[in-house]
């Protein structure tokens, strides 16, 4: 018995010493166990000998035998199983448009004389009830199935036998999986959109209970001039346009149909990718079928622009957090939108927002997955495309929720008027109306951007504000002032010296307002 335990030993040290010449042959001594049980522990892992593989494969071969396993003498290995299936994370989202590509399918075959009418009757009507036994949790899930294609697919085999094995003609995973994906990215599209709009709406009438109320503007976080709130507001909603816009145009050209293109070089059978993309309500099949079954081009639209949506909010995030902090005091959410601290009782954090912030991260990250994922592919399909739907699947979902707690948190917040306009004096934000006004005078901007930066020293000087020095005093530094500059300073006559089209004046901010209501069909009212 020892001599064989040795022999093993022997045996497992020499094939380590082949495997890798910088190894060297294991004492098993020195790990404080026998010799059996470090076997017991390294031969698993290894499958060094015939009796480990053969009872591997006795054990695969026990479960269901594969659709696509006709020329395989072995099952799939446990592991190798594991780490390939995708219905753990693809079933919930992808049955439904998995479903009604097979109909499709199936109508399309009956139609082109490949099945029968009766075979495909039946085919529809087991769809049908696996359908049903989805939606009631009743359809179980086989991870040894691999896929959510395999699962239905075999599912309908077991109830209505060889009339399903007719449903995969002139069909390949390969077509099937990207027509389920550009099915389900449609859908994603159209629930993305309706949020945006949600927000945008939010944002809108955000702006309508804010009429008239002026804030510090920012650039490079240093006050710049005076702007009414619903300007920058609206600005949120102008972004957040170009966001839908990019969504729209995305699914304009993820709208056509690769079904049919098979694994990658088409059909010799007589089938109509027509019948099929008008079914599916696709513009129509793709024209190339490597292209149709290899191009993912239109995920990495969609979630580039999920990335660049993802950033508008996290912005919008950044500046809602700043602005709610004791040092700003611009922004009250309320309690529904708000969080506690675990030690310090006092403690109101905008944390919806911030996570806004923090998720915009984690949707830009998908992007870059599936980039990499993408970049270095060969033509037609390959096995690491099963790669894109986990990212896809994150990317949208956190999108969604991103818009949907935006829009919860600006119906709940209200701004602080008071300190607000309170804040307002510092920062000398009517300066460069100053400098329009000098301009207006006959000045050269340059020169009146001097002589206002030595008015604005001179307030320093004299810790005052603008409109606070006399006449003197401003003639003190340039005769051209006169009596009428004061209708420049303030930062109320600041904003009522804005005309120019899109500008933060009151005439023009209304126009905008009257756009974003017709457009989102808001009224006043509400």
């Amino acid at each position: 018995m020892a001599s064989s335990t040795s022999a093993a030993a022997a045996a497992v040290s020499r094939s380590l010493r082949l495997r890798s010449p910088y190894l060297n042959p294991i004492k098993f001594s020195q790990f404080g166990f026998s010799c059996s049980k470090s076997l017991q522990l390294v031969l698993p892992c290894l499958a060094l000998d015939a009796s480990v593989t053969s009872v591997s494969t006795k054990g695969e071969m026990e479960k269901e035998n594969k659709l696509w396993g006709g020329r395989f003498e072995e099952g799939v290995h446990e592991s190798v199983e594991r780490f390939t299936e995708s219905v753990s994370f693809e079933a919930e989202e992808l049955w439904v448009h998995d479903i009604r590509g097979s109909i499709a399918h199936a109508n399309m075959l009956a139609a082109q004389g490949l099945i029968t009418e009766g075979d495909r009757d039946l085919i529809i009507e087991g769809l049908g009830k696996i359908k049903t036994k989805i939606e009631t949790g009743e359809f179980v899930w086989r991870k040894d199935r691999e896929d959510v294609h395999m699962n239905i697919e075999a599912a309908l085999t077991d109830m209505i036998g060889e009339p399903a094995k007719k449903l995969h003609t002139a069909r390949s995973r390969n077509d099937q999986v990207v027509t389920d994906i550009r099915l389900w990215c449609r859908d994603a599209i159209d629930r993305i959109l309706i949020r945006i709009k949600e927000l945008q709406a939010q944002l809108v009438l955000l702006a309508l209970r804010n009429d008239g109320l002026i804030v510090p503007g920012y650039t490079h976080l240093q006050r710049a001039q005076p702007v009414l709130l619903q300007h920058l507001l609206l600005s949120y909603v102008e972004q957040l346009e170009r966001d839908a816009g990019r969504l729209i145009n995305c699914r304009e050209r993820l709208n056509f149909s690769p079904l049919g293109a098979c694994a990658l070089a088409g059909t010799g059978l007589p089938i109509e990718r027509f019948m099929t993309s008008q079914e599916l309500d696709f513009t129509a099949p793709l024209r190339n079928s490597i292209d149709a079954v290899s191009d993912r081009d239109f995920l990495l639209e969609l979630i580039s622009a999920n990335s660049i949506t993802a950033v508008h909010l996290s912005r919008i995030g950044e500046e809602w957090v700043l602005w709610a902090s004791e040092e700003f005091g611009f922004i009250i959410p309320s309690d529904s939108v708000s969080t506690g601290s675990s030690i310090m009782p006092q403690k109101k954090n905008p944390d919806p927002m911030e996570l806004v912030r923090g998720k915009s991260a984690r949707v830009i990250g998908d992007l870059i997955s599936l980039l990499v994922l993408c970049k270095g592919l060969p033509s037609a399909y390959n096995r690491d495309l099963q790669e894109d739907k986990e990212p896809l699947f994150d990317s949208v979902k956190a999108i969604i929720g991103m818009l949907e707690v935006t829009s919860v948190f600006a119906a709940n917040i209200t701004f602080n008027g008071e300190r607000i306009r309170s804040s307002l004096p510092a920062g000398y934000l009517d300066a460069t109306t100053l400098a329009d006004y000098l301009v207006k005078k006959g000045m050269p901007f340059r020169t009146s951007h001097d002589v206002v930066g030595r008015a604005v020293a001179l307030c320093i000087a004299k810790k005052c504000q603008l409109s606070d020095l006399s006449l003197d005093d401003l003639r003190g530094i340039n005769s051209i002032f006169e009596k009428d500059v004061y209708d420049f300073l303030g930062v109320e006559n600041a904003v009522n010296k804005f005309t120019s089209y899109g500008s933060t004046g009151s005439g023009e901010v209304q126009k905008q307002l009257q756009f974003w209501c017709s457009k989102l069909d808001i009224t006043s009212a509400e």
